[in-house]
Parts: C-alpha cells; sequence; structure tokens
C-alpha cells in the first residue's frame, strides 16, 4: 500500500497572528480536550466542543458546548460556527464527520484521510511497513483458518486484535495457542468486527515518543519515554528513557518517520516496543495528545496540548526539550464505582515539587482514568519516588 505522505494540499497555511476572539473546535469533550482547552486558554483562543453528552470534562470549561452524535449534521455546523480549525481526542470519530467539516471550509486536523489510516490498524500498519517502518508481522483475519495459519508460521503466542476502536487493552486478545482461537474471536465481535493477527513482540520494555508536526513539514519530536503498562492501561511515563542513545535515535527517528508517513498535521503518540537485542518495533499511533506526552506539561517547554493547537491553526511550534533533567507521570486510576471524590488531595498537594491533575469526570468506575500526577527531579528516581508518594495519597 503507498505511502501518504506526498500529500500536502492539507498543510495549513502559516499564521503571523490569531485575531480574538479566537476559537478551535474539538470532537470529544474528554479529559485530552480539556487539556487542550487549558492550554488554548494561555493563548486567548476559546474552544467549542462536540461530546455525546452533556457535562463532559471539557464541555464544562468551554465557551461553547454541543452536545449530539459526532455525524449530526446539524450539530457539526454548530461546532464549526466562527472556528478557525477543528481537531478531535479520538481516533473514533467517523471520517465522515472529518469530510462534512472540511466541505463547510473549515480546516481540519487531523484530516480525514489521516484519520482513516489510522483508525483501521491494517490499513496503518500496511502504510507503516510500505514506509520501511519496522513492524511485528501482522495478518489480515477472515477466517478463523488465517489465524491458525498465523501461529504455524510465526509460532505461538499472537496477538489479536479488532482494526477499530481498540484502547487500553480493549479490542486485543492474546492467543496461547490453536484452542484460544474461537472464545477470542467471538469476544472480539468477528465476523461482525473485522480483525487482524500480529506476531507477538518479545519486547523488554514499551517506549513512546510525541512528535508534533506542523505546516511546511516543521516538526517537534519529543524525548523518548518509557512505559510502563498494568492489565493493557498506562500506569507510569519516565522522561526520557534510559538507555543507549543511539537505540534512542533510533526510536525517536521512527517516529518522526510514522508521523510523516500518515501526513500527520497536529501532535500524535507514537508507541513503540524495545526488543531485547536493542532493536525497535513500531507498535500503534494515536492521531491526538496521548497519556504518555501528559507530563510534557510541567516537564517541557512547550506542551503537548500547546504544541498541537500551534500546529492546528498554523502557528510556530515550539521547544519540545525539558524544562529539568526527569520528569515522572504517575495515572491516577479510579478505586471505586460511583460519583467522583478525591480523598487524599491535600496530602499529595503538600508533596515537593508534584503537580496534581484531576479530570473533572463526574463519576468514577473502578480502572477509569481519572487524573495524573506528575514530578519533577534531577533524576528519574527522584522524580517517580515524589510521584508515586502523591499518586498513592489519591484515592479517587
Amino acid at each position: 500500500m503507498p505511502s501518504v505522505s506526498d500529500d500536502t494540499a492539507s498543510q495549513p497555511a502559516a499564521r503571523l497572528a490569531l485575531e480574538y476572539p479566537a476559537m478551535v473546535g474539538i470532537l470529544g469533550g474528554g479529559q485530552l480536550a480539556r487539556m487542550t482547552a487549558e492550554a488554548a486558554s494561555t493563548l486567548g483562543v476559546e474552544v467549542a466542543i462536540l461530546e455525546h453528552d452533556a457535562n463532559s470534562p471539557a464541555g464544562r470549561i468551554a465557551a461553547r458546548e454541543v452536545t449530539s452524535a459526532w455525524t449530526d449534521e446539524r450539530a457539526l455546523s454548530a461546532l464549526a460556527r466562527d472556528v478557525l480549525a477543528i481537531t478531535l481526542e479520538n481516533e473514533f470519530v467517523e471520517v465522515a464527520a472529518l469530510d462534512s467539516l472540511a466541505a463547510r471550509g473549515v480546516p481540519v486536523f487531523p484530516t480525514a484521510r489521516t484519520l482513516a489510516t489510522v483508525q483501521d490498524k491494517l490499513l496503518q500498519k500496511q502504510n507503516m511497513r510500505a514506509a520501511g517502518i519496522p513492524v511485528p508481522e501482522f495478518a489480515e483475519v477472515t477466517r478463523p483458518e488465517d489465524i491458525l495459519a498465523a501461529g504455524e508460521q510465526w509460532g505461538w503466542p499472537l496477538v489479536l486484535k479488532a482494526r477499530r476502536n481498540g484502547y487500553d487493552g480493549y479490542g486485543n486478545a492474546t492467543l496461547r495457542g490453536p484452542d484460544d482461537i474461537a472464545d477470542a474471536c467471538q469476544t472480539l465481535g468477528w465476523p461482525d468486527r473485522k480483525l487482524l493477527v500480529e506476531a507477538w513482540a518479545p519486547f523488554t520494555r514499551e517506549l513512546a515518543v510525541m512528535v508534533v508536526r506542523g505546516g511546511e513539514g516543521a516538526c517537534e519530536v519529543y524525548p523518548v519515554v518509557e512505559t510502563v503498562q498494568k492489565n493493557h492501561i498506562c500506569h507510569i511515563v519516565r522522561a526520557p528513557a534510559a538507555g543507549d542513545a543511539a537505540m534512542l535515535a533510533r526510536a525517536a527517528e521512527i517516529a518522526r518517520q510514522a508521523v510523516e508517513t500518515i501526513d500527520g498535521i497536529g501532535v500524535f503518540g507514537v508507541e513503540l516496543f524495545e526488543l531485547a537485542d536493542g532493536s525497535i518495533l513500531y507498535n500503534e499511533i494515536a492521531p491526538r495528545p496521548h497519556n504518555s506526552g501528559h507530563y510534557t506539561i510541567e516537564g517541557c517547554v512547550t506542551s503537548q496540548f500547546e504544541n498541537h493547537l500551534r500546529a492546528v491553526l498554523g502557528l510556530p511550534l515550539g521547544s519540545a526539550a525539558m524544562v529539568a533533567p526527569a520528569a515522572v507521570m504517575v495515572n491516577l486510576l479510579g478505586t471505586r464505582t460511583g460519583p467522583a471524590r478525591a480523598d487524599g488531595l491535600a496530602h499529595a498537594l503538600a508533596t515537593t515539587g508534584v503537580h496534581v491533575h484531576i479530570y473533572g469526570k463526574l463519576a468514577s468506575r473502578i480502572g477509569r482514568k481519572m487524573g495524573h500526577v506528575t514530578a519533577l527531579g534531577a533524576t528519574v528516581a527522584e522524580a517517580e519516588s515524589r510521584a508515586r508518594a502523591a499518586a498513592d495519597a489519591i484515592a479517587l
């Protein structure tokens, strides 16, 4: 499948100034949109939100909140009114919605073409492989026998994935052997839901890189970070990742190339595997701000959220350099189901050098991302000790 990196018609024109009032539209109203809105306020930019339900985390601080389905044409018109550009906070938006918005003359980033390439994981991997980016072996699943053939060719275990709408482990299944195929296919919704199968990557660490790309090829690559996952949910991000300089440079270059391959405009989170021999494999890309980049709010000269806005508005990109030797982020996950309440917040805030972010979700459930804590330090170990102490003090 050919690369899409040669499509430059959608590049945003550079802006010399913003005229106020200035507004950006966002499809989605969760914590990523909320933190984007917070960054927008420092530039004097207001935000309009389109979300399915009222009182979303971002909707409650937005200048305009539209409540409807993302495919509702009247709602899309309301979102597009008087905005300079439109972006999104997740990749589950239908491509048709982006096409509809673009047809109204509003710049939309990422573009519908970029989103279509990313949200179908089979197309995503095909494009990356065609661009020479190292990926695990993978194949389309048209029948269960395709999975069995993959196991015979690549060995077990395998990873079975839904091609669309998977996140935090939802939409994935690990197959230890042929006996797991039938149950996994049923759990993932096959044949109504399209699947792909991947060879197991024997990684030693999971890495991630935030990359922001603007008009005319301008690009900023944030430091490579190490992510620690539990039950497919990111728990800890360590910045910068330790390791051989050449290996880290390869990881950063793969991330940059991945964003260019899909003609990405805005900020993208690129997930990678580090293998025992120091080689790097591409895993997935998110066309939006990403959990592994939250540390950039306090840890970098320009946060991922501000740089995302700069990119979609055609403004110069800011530096991605860190402002301290180390930063560690710890996610705050729901510990109970019910109305949201942050116990222990005062104790956490008393911890030196800690920054607490509560996302404003009105309901908590076990394992739900409710906030995060970031700490800076002279070393990763020092920053992690502070961040863990603060995070451990909070129960949501």
